[in-house]
């Protein structure tokens, strides 16, 4: 999954500035359950980027899909910065 620039940047501003996002995660009311089931329920349902996986698969497949260590590492910190912000 790619990583958006906007998650780079708000994973980078909440490691730089930690004492501006609370560690405290809101709370649902009791009232937004059907609601939050419903969100789930709708995201899970949500078809994969198919093709997507295609193209790259048949890449894969081909022999075409090289990415470069820098593109690999890029990705891998993109990943560990967006893994921070959850």
């Amino acid at each position: 999954m790619r990583i958006s620039d906007e998650q780079v940047k708000k994973a980078v501003d909440r490691l730089l500035h930690p004492e501006l996002h609370p560690e405290s995660e809101p709370t649902p009311r009791p009232e937004d359950g059907p609601m939050i089931e419903e969100v789930v329920q709708k995201v899970m349902q949500m078809p994969d980027r198919e093709d997507r996986i295609a193209e790259l698969k048949a890449a894969i497949e081909s022999g075409e899909y090289r990415p470069t260590g820098s593109e690999i590492a890029e990705s891998m910190i993109r990943r560990w910065l967006a893994d921070q912000v959850r």
